[in-house]
């Protein structure tokens, strides 16, 4: 499982509609939705995230993390395994775990 750490690319104050998710872990938010609306749920933590909310996300959408993030986890069994950049995690993992799990996600 990936976790990212989405931070804003311009601070900016949320609006009293984003303000409930400060700072709120998210856990697979699209895993029990109809996929027809996956991308309706990535735009809007998207753009929560380029409007200053600050989110820990565990998510096993791949492009998602790489977008969106500035920090990534890599967790196997609840165990941090490795973490980095999305450039390092997604273009040069140092862990097996991390590489197999990547490539079964393409």
């Amino acid at each position: 499982m990936i976790s990212t750490f989405a931070r804003p690319l311009t601070p900016r104050r949320p609006n009293s509609v984003r303000a409930p998710l400060l700072s709120h872990t998210i856990d697979e938010v699209t895993s029990a939705l109809d996929p027809t609306l996956v991308g309706e749920v990535l735009d809007l933590l998207t753009d929560l995230a380029h409007h200053g909310t600050t989110m820990l996300i565990a998510t096993h959408e791949m492009n998602f993390a790489k977008d969106v993030s500035h920090q990534i986890a890599f967790l196997e069994k609840g165990v941090l395994v490795e973490k980095g950049t999305p450039d390092q995690m997604f273009n040069d993992p140092t862990h097996e775990a991390t590489r197999k799990f990547l490539e079964r996600s393409r």
